[in-house]
């Protein structure tokens, strides 16, 4: 039996409304051809519900000067 391969991608809110919006227009046309929606709607409820995560970052060469 083969693993499932999961991947996990990091993107800022631009990326991620691109790929609702790329994936939204996919959906209108498979509907205006009368084709099936399914798989392509259970993508885009995973991207909904996946979780957020802030990343903070280090400045390098900080110096505290008070």
């Amino acid at each position: 039996m083969k693993k499932e391969l999961f991947k996990v991608i990091e993107m800022d809110k631009f990326e991620y409304g691109l790929i609702i919006n790329a994936l939204n227009e996919l959906r209108n046309q498979c509907i205006k051809e009368g084709k099936t929606t399914e798989f392509i709607d259970e993508v885009l409820i995973k991207i909904f519900d996946a979780p957020e995560q802030k990343r903070y970052f280090k400045r390098k060469g900080y110096i505290d000067a008070r």
